[in-house]
């Protein structure tokens, strides 16, 4: 066994890897649009992560003793695991050399789904806003060790003069966040290989430690949830067993990371196994009480998921605490970076004084160095940087706008019924009589393709060189064109294809008091997707209509409905940095009552059917069971409170996507929307059983056409799909549309996918068989 070297006082346990510039993004689809080979973007991506290392170093991370991670990925970390365990799903088996090894095409392919074959299904990371590719074990397929690309970073950063430290989904979450394989036995489930996958760990540490690493950070944030559909027992006497076998005579260091909560009983686990070192995430888990371990401990007190400064003093204080736990105490985030953006140098266009009161990923690294100085050297070293941030603190407190009378008083003064639209069944029938829709009605999500051509029109206006008027033309007849295509495609329900929204958050937040947006503060959602979220730093109001003129145009151009697209409080919130400083049901009212004016709005100007899109509804629930109802009632509430003022004729629709809806259900139900669309393509409708068991009777879109990956469903394959919902869910109950919003496509794609939608749905009406 080998006795790893103490970890310098500082780490982190990721970093964004997109690069400060999206430069992996351009570079990743560069290659996918075939204008350059895979040398150059292996290239590219070399060049990218050795500045990240410089960079890293130049903050105050040491460029030996495994202080810097190797966090890279080019799609998804959870797929990077899955591949070095030699797990490859078997419709792909053919993209794999004899040594199991997969490349850099065939990632994509595995990733994005070909012609022939469709991708691996996509969820969201945890209660986090990244999404990963779920792998698909059998009790057959196989395992082995492929360590060739983690190798091949650790020498790369030896050869650039670092000793850093490489990162792996450890084996718990690996087993636990993936699907049985299609065919595989009734109660089958992949945790039940965990014992075959040990081997495979030990024969990648061993790879690592001969090529030079001293440590690796295994990353097991299972540890810290009760939501995986696996019973927690199982999942912390797996990691008893893992980590009893996978520490014994280790050739390298082992930190073993548990972000996104507190360890709970899974502490002591691992404070029993034969590693070397645990990353706690103290931010949202507390110091613990009554224990002691020799082990490092790396004490996760600097947020890795939100934007604030913090409070760097209180942070100092749980660091002290700690050392009651274990004399070997290291300052690091409480979750990789991934989750921020890149810097504020970049933001020149941000307020000063809001400026003040944040922390992008480059400015935590500089938290971290400072903490892991003070550590060292004693309190008094940082006492600046500690008297910095608590001024910014008060300041922030002060500030005008992060608390408005006005908008205060209102909430306050709710009637008891404000969040209740009254009776379902008086609600469809008069809806019926108004919208006169066919069985089986088709429409889409919401957005259309983004062009290059829009993208360029609103760089022109945001630069100045397209005014206001000209900008508002050409949105105009980009409406115009979205609204025709889709009656040529024989879509019953219409939208506007939202042109004019760079983002379905970040629209919003433009229009709304409270909010400020950034420049270039990219972060990764999925792939090569990156989203910019909106800084939500006070009291949220909104001073004008937003969305009106657009749907009302729109609606003037057809005698077929046309909805009215909002986004909802929860997602707004989710995707967007929340303010810490009171509980997200207070902001998630705000937000609520913004969005229902503008409903009203919606609906003086004729607009019967309005979407309120929630896609994070599920994103954000608590990963502990305890603290789940107490979400589920306020995020409920929120919608509730944005659609209860809308008349009994007038549609409401919500979207949802990436869920394991039945964790949901009754709170899906709960939302008291009339219509819901739902992910399902990837899936292949497993969500049907979920609203079979539950009873669900309320209008559902159970996506067939899953617009995350390129390829184009044929008819017969949409039509399987719509008679598996079909067989559990009465017709005039049952829409049809895609899984998502179509702004990531490509024009020809989407509209082959969208004939095809409109036929299968005509033959499924018409009861023709495939």
């Amino acid at each position: 066994m080998t006795t790893a070297p103490a970890l310098p006082s500082g780490t982190i346990l990721g970093y964004p890897r997109i690069g400060r510039h999206r430069e992996l993004k351009r570079a990743v689809e560069a290659r996918w649009s075939g204008s350059i080979d895979a040398a150059e973007l292996e290239s590219r991506a070399a060049s990218l992560r050795r500045a990240t290392r410089e960079r890293l170093a130049e903050l105050g991370l040491a460029r030996h003793g495994s202080a810097i991670p190797e966090s890279f990925s080019f799609y998804d970390q959870v797929l990077d695991a899955a591949l070095a365990a030699g797990i490859v799903p078997e419709r792909f088996a053919d993209l794999q050399d004899e040594r199991g090894a997969v490349d850099v095409d065939g990632l994509f392919a595995i990733a994005r789904g070909d012609e022939r074959r469709a991708p691996l299904e996509m969820t969201k990371w945890f209660d986090t806003n990244y999404h990963y590719l779920v792998p698909e074990i059998g009790p057959a397929t196989p395992f082995r060790a492929v360590a060739d690309r983690a190798v091949a970073l650790v020498a790369e950063a030896r050869e650039q003069g670092f000793t850093t430290r490489p990162v792996l989904v450890g084996p718990v979450t690996l087993l636990a966040l993936s699907k049985a394989a299609e065919g595989s036995p009734s109660g089958f489930t992949p945790l039940d290989r965990v014992a075959e996958l040990v081997p495979v760990y030990r024969e990648l540490l061993a790879a690592l430690a001969e090529a030079g690493a001293e440590w690796v950070q295994i990353d097991e944030p299972a540890l810290v949830s009760e939501s995986l559909g696996v019973p927690r027992e199982r999942v912390v006497e797996a990691a008893r067993a893992v980590y009893g076998e996978l520490g014994r005579d280790r050739p390298i260091g082992i930190l073993v990371a548990a972000p996104y909560g507190e360890l709970g009983d899974a502490f002591s686990v691992l404070t029993a196994a034969p590693i070397d070192a645990v990353a706690l995430d103290l931010v949202r888990g507390a110091v613990p009480e009554g224990v002691h371990t020799p082990l490092q401990l790396v004490g996760g007190v600097v947020e890795g998921r939100n934007v604030w400064r913090g409070d760097l003093a209180a942070a100092a204080d749980r660091l002290e605490a700690l050392r009651a736990v274990s004399p070997r105490v290291v300052a690091g985030t409480s979750t990789s970076l991934q989750h921020a953006p890149h810097t504020l140098e970049d933001e020149s266009e941000l307020d000063g004084r809001l400026r003040s009161w944040l922390a992008f990923a480059d400015e935590k690294v500089g938290q971290v160095a400072a903490l892991a100085r003070g550590l060292d050297e004693g309190r008094a070293a940082i006492a600046g940087e500690l008297e910095a941030a608590t001024a910014a603190l008060a300041d922030r407190r002060a500030a005008p706008g992060v608390r408005d009378g006005g908008v205060r008083a209102r909430a306050a003064s709710l009637p008891s019924d404000a969040a209740d639209r009254g009776d379902l069944d008086g609600r469809r029938a008069a809806q019926a009589a108004s919208l006169a829709l066919p069985e089986l009605p088709t429409t889409t999500i919401g957005s259309f393709p983004q062009t290059g051509e829009i993208r360029r029109a609103r760089a022109a206006h945001a630069r100045g060189e397209l005014d206001r008027a000209g900008y508002e033309a050409f949105l105009r007849a980009e409406i115009r064109e979205v609204v025709a295509l889709q009656e040529r495609l024989g879509l019953d329900v219409l939208v506007h294809g939202e042109p004019e929204r760079n983002d379905m958050v970040q629209y919003f937040a433009e229009h709304l008091d409270g909010f400020a947006v950034t420049q270039h503060g990219w972060v990764q959602s999925y792939g090569s997707r990156a989203t910019r979220p909106s800084i939500l730093w006070g009291d949220v109001a909104r001073p004008e209509p937003i969305t009106v003129a657009w749907s009302s145009y729109a609606q003037s151009l057809t005698s077929k409905h046309v909805k009215g697209m909002l986004t909802g409080p929860v997602t707004i919130l989710a995707w967007s940095f929340v303010r810490d400083d009171q509980p997200l049901g207070e902001t998630a009212e705000q937000v609520a009552l913004a969005l229902r004016d503008e409903i009203a709005d919606l609906e003086a100007a004729g607009i019967r059917i309005v979407q309120v899109d929630e896609p994070a509804l599920r994103e954000l629930l608590p990963l502990r069971l305890a603290a789940q109802p107490a979400y589920l009632d306020w995020s409920v509430r929120a919608f509730r409170l944005a659609t209860a003022g809308a008349a009994p004729a007038t549609q409401i629709h919500t979207h949802l996507c990436y869920s394991e809806f039945g964790a949901v259900i009754d709170a899906i139900d709960g939302l008291d929307a009339d219509v819901t669309s739902i992910e399902a393509a990837r899936s292949r409708m497993e969500v049907v059983d979920d609203l079979e068991r539950s009873g669900f009777s309320r209008g559902i879109g159970p996506g067939v056409y899953d617009i995350h990956s390129p390829r184009v469903p044929g008819t017969e394959e949409i039509s399987e799909l719509l008679e598996t919902a079909a067989r559990a869910i009465p017709a005039d109950r049952l829409w049809v549309n895609p899984d998502c919003g179509l702004k990531t496509r490509g024009y020809e794609e989407t509209v082959a996918s969208l004939e095809h939608l409109v036929e299968a749905a005509r033959r499924v009406r018409e009861g023709v068989r495939v």
